[in-house]
């Protein structure tokens, strides 16, 4: 499983009130994620396209347990790298079926549209653009299947420990 895509490219300390402003949960699940980096990048959501990457600093999603990961998600985005991403964003992530890599000075490495191509099995990740191969540690086969199943309910649905249906989770009675 490769991952090719145009390079998104992020500071330190993004928290996930950003990635998701409180106003997004006002919202019907169909819009909250017009409203990604509204505060900090205004008009970005409008810019990413599917297969976009984005890469970030230090303690990328700090802060509470908001499913931003799905936002981003939905936008299109196809996997996260960060100097180190936060460990609940992280796990977060991977529930919701994007590949997410802490890489120390990836956000060095790379400058917007870019294009990054990220090897999980392999654990790198090349700047094509530039040439420049960075290492990354290789994520366990569990999580690589959770990945590919499209997140942890789809499976938990795919393996029989759920009945299939939408509304496993929910956020403001709307299925995730």
């Amino acid at each position: 499983m490769l991952i090719q895509g145009r390079v998104w490219v992020f500071g330190d300390n993004i928290d996930t009130d950003l990635m998701m402003p409180h106003i997004a949960f006002e919202k019907p699940r169909s819009e909250q994620a017009k409203w990604v980096f509204r505060t900090n990048r205004p008009g970005w959501v409008d810019m990413v396209r599917k297969g976009d990457i984005l890469v970030a600093g230090n303690n990328f999603g700090l802060g509470s347990s908001r499913p931003a990961a799905l936002l981003f998600r939905q936008l299109g985005i196809d996997a996260i790298v960060a100097d180190s991403v936060n460990g609940l964003f992280y796990r977060n992530c991977i529930n919701f079926g994007l590949p997410a890599f802490n890489c120390p000075l990836v956000s060095k490495s790379f400058g917007e549209g870019d294009i990054a191509e990220i090897d999980p099995h392999a654990g790198t990740i090349l700047n094509v653009t530039t040439g420049l191969s960075l290492k990354t540690g290789i994520l366990p086969e569990m999580l690589l299947q959770i990945i590919a199943a499209g997140g942890l309910i789809e499976l938990l649905t795919q393996d029989g420990y759920l009945e299939p249906s939408s509304n496993y989770i929910e956020v403001n009675n709307e299925p995730c």
